[in-house]
C-alpha cells in the first residue's frame, strides 16, 4: 500500500515540507509506503481546456503533471499539502491538480484523499475546503483528523513549535492508513460500489 504525497510549496525543507514529513514518519510506522513530490517550484502552466487529454489520455502539456499520473494511478491514497496564499493554495499547486485530475481518466473511487493546509495566521480552513473539492468529486473518500488538517508558522522551521498542529499530522498518518486498509479490505470483499452511467445536467439550456 502506498501513498502519494504532493508538496506545494515553493520552498524546499520548509514548514510544508516539516508537516508532510510528520505524516511521512507515521505511515513508515504503519506499513504504508510514500513517495514525496515537491512541485511547487516547477513551471506549471493551467489547463486551457483544450480537451486533447481525452484522446491522448494525458495532458497535451507533458511536464510534471504527466510524471505525477502513473504515480497517482497506482497510489492508495493521495495527500496534498501547500502553504497559504491569500486564503488559497499555490496557484502553482492548483494548476497542477486542475490538469492533474481532468486529464488521468482513471477510476478513482476509493482512493484516500487528505490535504494539508500551512499558513502563519489565517485562510488554512478555506485552502483545507478548496482543496478536499479535488477528492469529493471524483468519489475519493476524505480522510480526517482531531482537527482541521492545518499547522501554523511563518519563518523557516516555526512549524515545529505548533505541537497541535504536528499532532494533527500524526493523527491525520494514522486515520488515514486504517482508512486505506480498511477500503482494501472492503474491497476484497464486497468489491467496489455500483457505478450509474453519469446524468449531465447543464442549467442553462
Amino acid at each position: 500500500m502506498n501513498v502519494l504525497i504532493i508538496n506545494g510549496s515553493p520552498r524546499v525543507g520548509g514548514n510544508t515540507s516539516i508537516a508532510v514529513n510528520e505524516m511521512v514518519r507515521v505511515f513508515e510506522q504503519e506499513g504504508i509506503s510514500t513517495e514525496v513530490c515537491q512541485i511547487g517550484n516547477k513551471p506549471v502552466r493551467g489547463c486551457i481546456a483544450c480537451g486533447n487529454c481525452h484522446d491522448k489520455g494525458k495532458c497535451v502539456f507533458d511536464d510534471i503533471v504527466n510524471e505525477l499520473a502513473p504515480k497517482f494511478e497506482k497510489a492508495d491514497g493521495l495527500v496534498v499539502a501547500t502553504p497559504v496564499y491569500y486564503a488559497s493554495a499555490n496557484a502553482t499547486l492548483i494548476a497542477c491538480l486542475d490538469r492533474l485530475f481532468y486529464s488521468t481518466h482513471f477510476d478513482k473511487t476509493m482512493k484516500v484523499g487528505a490535504s494539508v493546509a500551512v499558513a502563519r495566521r489565517g485562510g488554512c480552513s478555506a485552502t483545507f475546503d478548496e482543496l478536499n473539492k479535488y477528492f469529493t468529486i471524483c468519489g475519493m473518500p476524505v480522510a480526517s483528523s482531531q482537527y482541521w488538517n492545518s499547522v501554523h508558522g511563518r519563518e523557516k522551521g516555526e512549524v515545529e513549535q505548533d505541537k497541535e498542529g504536528l499532532q494533527t499530522m500524526r493523527v491525520l498518518a494514522r486515520n488515514m492508513s486504517f482508512l486505506i486498509r480498511s477500503i482494501a479490505l472492503g474491497k476484497e470483499k464486497y468489491g467496489l460500489p455500483e457505478k450509474e452511467s453519469w446524468q449531465p445536467t447543464h442549467f442553462i439550456r
